[in-house]
């Protein structure tokens, strides 16, 4: 119970196959996913913490379901439907998923439909300074063919901007096993959005061939991450937008796989969304709560595969738009294929 006296709910999906996803009402958060190895043995692979007062001081965001805007507004400022707003700046200049007050801080309404876990939010007109009441639901699946599904919907009454992502930190060979320098990363992206210096994007849209940004075909994350190419060294590591080639609206497409040599695992990650913020957990030391194993986690201790829209886009005209008019209803799909290989 939280001092409030609300309750904070863990809710275990499994299947047939030794697959078990856990999530939890307190941020609509995804908190353990446990599948085998290509030996059979089962461990964790998602990154999280031994209690749930942790995920309240959480900078990591571990697993969470981000909003009412993932990823960066610049200067907190941004303008919609003629009126100009000043968001809170938590992370230097920027505004940073949605605030301290996001919707990962907040506590879900859960509830069991047959074989899936619904949350819904009503986000208040004003919440962390967002204009128009927004209703929400993050609905989640496990089915026998080893896929976690999460289905975001929401519908607004003013427009308003919405980019909604969930932020499982990944690592295939457990959570507690060390860093994800040498999990291989394949991603059907052959353009990445260039940063300038305070990961806000410029507006230019960069090719990867050739470059560290270069995951069309499998490479270990390692390889590129102390690269002075977009800023990878100055970000410590890989803080970037990758540019679905297949997006078509609508429709469910795999964006990459993340695979781990050792153990075998893979996740094959699908999405309905524009393209994939892929951060490699540059700044997990220290600020972290202690981890489920009863320890701290380090820097690249799991790398998260955000799938949504692009940042800053209430600053972008030339950007796919996320504002949602009250006519319309959001609605935007991850899969997570668990595997090995």
């Amino acid at each position: 119970m939280t001092p409030e006296g609300e309750a904070v709910v863990l809710y275990t999906l499994r299947n047939d196959n030794g697959c078990e996803v856990q999530v939890c009402n307190l941020g609509a958060t995804m908190v353990s996913v446990k599948c085998p190895d290509r030996n059979g043995n089962i461990a964790d692979v998602i990154l999280g913490y031994k209690d749930f007062e942790s995920y309240y001081n959480d900078p990591a965001c571990s697993g969470k379901s981000i909003g009412r805007v993932a990823n960066r507004i610049a200067d907190g400022r941004m303008t919609v439907d003629g009126v100009d707003y000043n968001l809170e700046t938590n992370n230097g200049p920027n505004h940073l998923h949605g605030g301290s007050n996001g919707f990962g801080t907040k506590l879900w309404e859960g509830r069991v439909e047959t074989n899936r876990v619904v949350f819904a939010l009503v986000s208040e007109d004003g919440d962390a300074g967002y204009p128009g009441q927004l209703c929400v639901e993050a609905a989640y699946d496990l089915d026998e063919d080893n896929n976690i599904s999460i289905t975001y919907v929401a519908k607004t009454d003013k427009l308003t901007p919405v980019n909604l992502t969930n932020h499982t930190y990944w690592n295939l060979a457990g959570e507690n096993s060390g860093d994800i320098l040498s999990h291989e990363l394949r991603l059907d992206c052959s353009r990445v959005l260039e940063m300038n210096d305070v990961q806000i994007p410029t507006g230019k849209l960069l090719d990867v061939d050739g470059t560290p940004m270069d995951f069309t075909s499998f490479r270990r994350i390692g390889d590129g991450i102390g690269s002075e190419f977009n800023h990878i060294r100055d970000f410590r590591g890989y803080d970037h937008f990758f540019v679905a080639d297949n997006w078509q609206q609508n429709i469910l497409n795999v964006i990459g796989e993340l695979r781990e040599p050792k153990s075998g695992r893979k996740v094959t990650v699908l999405t309905s969304q524009r393209g994939a913020m892929v951060y490699t957990g540059n700044w997990l030391a220290g600020g972290c709560p202690v981890t489920k194993s009863g320890g701290r986690y380090a820097d690249y201790a799991g790398v998260a595969i955000e799938c949504q829209n692009y940042p800053d886009a209430v600053n972008h005209a030339d950007f796919p738009s996320i504002l949602l008019f009250p006519t319309e209803t959001y609605c935007q799909k991850i899969v997570f294929r668990l595997g090995t290989y």
